[in-house]
């Protein structure tokens, strides 16, 4: 019983990652955000609340899978330490991009944690397929916004 209640602690970090972007994303969409100028690919505001919870779900689905593996799993370790570094450089990029109002600092960011993700994907698919297809659209996503957050440093 003790495991399910550390598997579900460590699942929530998914969640406090969303709540950590959003603290530092919504304020500034209106008087900082809106006001850029954004490529004609920019997708329209509503877009993005629900991407995010779907793939908050497949991360948190992803860490659960890791989670489960028995601790002496060779690579599990460093699995879960990817997912989380990953997983912190997201909520991060929030505060950077937005709070800062910054998006070279957010694009700094963006491209290291695309690394991050590519390599827990590579170290999760050694372990749990299922696991690594999960972040599979994260890392489509990532890239996305890679691309995106580089096109409005690049217009402003």
């Amino acid at each position: 019983m003790r495991k399910e209640g550390v598997y579900k602690s460590r699942c929530y970090s998914v969640a406090a990652t969303s709540i950590l972007g959003q603290l530092a994303t919504y304020p500034n969409l209106e008087r900082w955000y809106s006001a850029l100028e954004k490529p004609s690919f920019n997708p329209a505001n509503w877009v993005f609340a629900p991407v995010w919870t779907t793939l908050y779900i497949l991360m948190a689905h992803a860490a659960w899978r890791l989670l489960i593996l028995p601790a002496r799993t060779p690579g599990r370790r460093t699995a879960l330490a990817l997912f989380y570094v990953q997983l912190a450089l997201n909520a991060l990029w929030s505060w950077m991009f937005f709070a800062m109002q910054s998006p070279v600092a957010g694009l700094v960011n963006i491209i290291v944690q695309i690394g991050f993700i590519l390599a827990t994907i590579a170290q999760a698919w050694r372990l749990d397929k299922k696991a690594a297809l999960c972040l599979l659209p994260l890392a489509a996503w990532v890239s996305f916004a890679a691309v995106l957050n580089f096109a409005i440093w690049f217009l402003n």
